[in-house]
């Protein structure tokens, strides 16, 4: 893998714009009263779509720290398929999914948001979609840096 200009941490103050971002989206979703577990699920499944292995990396850690099962992190990609995810997680990741590939669909499905909006309030709507949002910028500055992965036991 070659190596790149890194757009993170070199650039402090944009990196730091981005952390505050990301700061108040938690605190956002916190209020709303999204659990966090849900979180690291969307951003695990964003980035799996982005093919981003530092926030992979990350996220599947702080997903377990959080006392998520590594099972359902196993079989993340493929939720639709198993009954492990709750109502509100699928409906979390059927959005995560659409609004992570608009590029290509061009829109939200309408019955992909009118579940989200069914099975969450408006204001965890918003938190969550705010959510989505910053884990898709990450994605993409850390895929386009080529971030390496940090030191970690294996």
């Amino acid at each position: 893998m070659s190596k790149r200009i890194a757009l993170t941490k070199q650039a402090p103050e944009l990196y730091q714009a981005m952390a505050n971002l990301q700061q108040e989206v938690e605190k956002a979703a916190a209020n709303a009263g999204l659990d966090q577990k849900l979180l690291e699920l969307v951003k695990m499944r964003a980035s799996q779509i982005n093919g981003c292995a530092f926030c992979l990396d990350m996220h599947s850690n702080d997903a377990v720290q959080l006392g998520e099962s590594p099972r359902r992190l196993f079989v993340l990609e493929g939720w639709r398929e198993t009954e492990l995810f709750s109502e509100q997680e699928r409906a979390a990741l059927a959005l995560t999914e659409a609004m992570t590939t608009i590029s290509q669909t061009k829109d939200v499905p309408d019955d992909v948001y009118a579940e989200a909006t069914r099975v969450f309030t408006e204001e965890q709507y918003r938190a969550l979609a705010w959510e989505i949002i910053a884990i898709n910028s990450w994605n993409r500055a850390q895929v386009t840096s080529h971030a390496p992965l940090p030191k970690r036991a294996a």
